[in-house]
């Protein structure tokens, strides 16, 4: 019931008129459905936590930190991204920065077919000299909102469970597209993350 109120309260904001320009989309993948499958989708106590470590020789921890909130920042104004995407923590001490994001992925875009859902998500970096370790984390998606207003949980939606087929061969049918658009999305974030600490 929470997450319905939270979706009917969303819906009253404005659309962003750009959203559907994904520009980060242009980043070439591979389309077979291998690496979308078993695995994919890790859970940590029950909730669905991407994770990677950079290593970054050479850097500070100050260093690696003022690069990243950089980026995060400059992620919350590009055109996939709604008004409420913003830094939530700039902890200098601990070295610590948050970012909600709130932005659009796009399934189809064809004249009188957009098909695309709000996607929410929180990117965690902890920074310390050398390294950064970055989570991408509290996945919820806003579907069908000028229709039939739908909210789902990652944890409910694209885990092994939920979005393969019974067999774990091939992506579900329903929930198939936002376990690999989800999938790709948080590839171009750890790969930008990491080209940006390592070059």
């Amino acid at each position: 019931m929470k997450e319905f109120l939270i979706a009917i309260m969303l819906m009253a904001l404005p659309m962003v008129a750009s959203a559907q320009d994904n520009t980060w989309e242009k980043t070439q993948y591979n389309n077979g459905d291998q690496r979308y499958l078993v695995g994919a989708v890790p859970e940590v106590d029950g909730r669905v936590v991407f994770s990677t470590t950079i290593n970054a020789p050479g850097k500070t921890a100050q260093q690696i930190y003022d690069l990243l909130l950089a980026d995060m920042k400059a992620i919350t104004k590009e055109s996939n991204q709604t008004e409420q995407s913003h830094i939530a923590i700039e902890d200098n001490e601990k070295m610590q920065i948050a970012g909600n994001y709130q932005e659009w992925l796009v399934f189809k875009n064809k004249p009188l077919n957009l098909d695309r859902t709000r996607f929410l998500y929180t990117i965690i970096a902890d920074c310390k000299d050398g390294q950064a370790n970055i989570k991408l984390t509290r996945i919820v998606y806003l579907y069908e909102e000028e229709r039939d207003p739908q909210t789902y949980r990652a944890e409910e939606w694209i885990t092994d469970r939920w979005g393969l087929n019974k067999k774990q061969d091939k992506l579900s049918r329903v929930s198939g597209k936002f376990r690999r658009k989800t999938i790709d999305r948080k590839d171009y974030l750890f790969n930008r993350f990491e080209t940006l600490l390592t070059k």
